[in-house]
């Protein structure tokens, strides 16, 4: 695992975006060999958004020839609901960039057949030649996607009930009242975000300190999924100072010196 310090959250989505825009050029994706991108919401990625679309206006890089596949989306929450994940990514993102609508690909959380939705997303993902870049952020209880604490760390695209502590924290976005939250969501599994080629999470500010201590540095466990990512060939996560609070004096060196090219 690579690990990447930034002194701020404004620095490390300048240092992921140009990370993803590089991956991007150097593949030099094409309509027959599209470059496949896998997307998170929340506000982890916000940042990183703002950059590609910045880059993506000064012609630095095209989405034309790139396919996204988003990590989750909320059930029973119409989408063009302001809180639905469709709404956030084409809010934030797609609307901005030249990407074709054909191309975006985010589960259906109001299909008829939620099982035979996530049975399907796995295929597209297969058929689409699997996804070269799978972009995430991390939870304050270190799951990625909807995959909570006690999550499998062999799961695929899937229906999750959401935990009593995700439906508070997300209450937020829905003017505090947790009977306005959705009970439940789909979300690819850490077997699918693990299929990536590569894994690139985003991770800022103190409250994820204790996440980013299990995911880099603590046991492989389904009690903090994303520490999964310590058995991905190229797995990268990007964080900022705020967010090393708790990482041993020891492990946050090592990190720096290994960028710095001391190891």
């Amino acid at each position: 695992m690579r690990v990447i310090i930034e002194p701020d959250y404004a620095a490390l989505s300048k240092w992921a975006a140009k990370y993803v825009a590089d991956r991007i050029v150097t593949f030099n994706p094409t309509e027959d060999k599209p470059f496949v991108l896998g997307c998170p919401t929340g506000s982890s990625p916000i940042g990183l958004y703002k950059e590609l679309i910045e880059m993506n206006k000064q012609g630095i890089i095209s989405f034309r020839n790139v396919i996204t596949f988003n990590m989750d989306e909320y059930v029973n929450l119409p989408e063009d609901h302001p809180e639905s994940y469709h709404s956030f990514m084409w809010n934030n993102f797609f609307s901005h960039i030249d990407i074709k609508p054909e191309n975006v690909h985010i589960l259906n959380g109001n299909a008829p057949d939620l099982i035979a939705e996530c049975d399907n997303y796995e295929r597209l993902i297969s058929e689409a030649g699997g996804i070269d870049l799978f972009l995430g952020g991390i939870g304050p209880d270190g799951h990625i996607a909807f995959n909570e604490p006690g999550s499998s760390l062999s799961s695929r695209t899937r229906i999750k009930t959401l935990t009593t502590d995700t439906i508070h924290a997300n209450s937020r976005f829905f003017n505090g009242d947790l009977n306005l939250v959705p009970k439940q969501a789909l979300t690819v599994g850490i077997g699918t975000i693990m299929d990536a080629k590569e894994v690139l999470l985003v991770c800022s500010g103190h409250n994820k300190a204790r996440a980013l201590k299990h995911c880099i540095d603590g046991d492989i466990s389904h009690k903090w999924t994303s520490s999964m990512l310590q058995m991905h060939p190229h797995a990268i996560v990007v964080c900022d100072e705020a967010a090393c609070d708790e990482l041993t004096v020891g492990t946050y060196k090592y990190y720096l010196d290994k960028e710095r090219g001391n190891l």
